[in-house]
């Protein structure tokens, strides 16, 4: 159990859903409610499949290229540490140009449901736990997003949109933390290891 929520909180600060919910509203306003529930339904099972995909083929890739998972933690740490400061920085989330039809899978589903942040951290992830375990996380977090986005406008009203900000800074923030920890936890492991080049 203790290794579920080790999984989750990680990816849940990754997804950041309170962070990209003014941007799924403003994506989706003047759309119908039938209809932004079908865009709800794609961006979920877009981003399902492409984080399980990423998820299974990672590991793969990683393996021929001949990258160690001391490598990798300190790489994907790094990366997750920029993405998080770049975010904490901006003032606004990216703007898209988008076509109605393609809007949950592009770029609902892909990338901000499941973007850099979601893909680094799984495969981090999954070095440290199983491939059970980071999956179910992974499809939990991203089950949790469809509910937030359902309820986006009741969520959007008690918020507002200095609250949204506030969340989606301190998600950052914890964001930079755990990706100082995992390039701490690489260094560590090349040390442990005897470093060779």
């Amino acid at each position: 159990m203790k290794s579920f929520w080790l999984s989750f909180v990680p990816l849940f600060v990754a997804v950041d859903a309170i962070g990209v919910l003014p941007l799924f509203i403003n994506l989706t306003e003047g759309i119908d409610t039938p209809k932004v529930r079908r865009i709800i339904l794609q961006s979920m099972i877009t981003a399902l499949i492409v984080a399980l995909a990423f998820l299974a083929l990672g590991t793969v890739i990683l393996k021929f290229l001949g990258i160690t998972v001391a490598d990798f933690m300190i790489a994907g740490g790094t990366l997750l540490f920029i993405i998080s400061i770049r975010d904490i920085l901006s003032t606004e989330k990216p703007s898209y140009a988008v076509d109605p039809e393609s809007v949950g899978a592009v770029p609902i589903g892909v990338p901000l449901i499941t973007g850099p942040a979601v893909l680094t951290t799984s495969l981090l992830l999954i070095n440290e736990h199983s491939l059970f375990i980071t999956s179910a996380a992974i499809i939990i977090n991203i089950l949790i997003v469809g509910g937030i986005f359902y309820f986006a406008p009741f969520i959007n009203k008690v918020l507002g949109k200095t609250g949204s900000k506030t969340v989606s800074k301190i998600t950052s923030l914890l964001l930079a933390a755990i990706g100082v920890m995992i390039v701490r936890r690489g260094i560590a492991a090349f040390i442990s290891q005897g470093i060779q080049f």
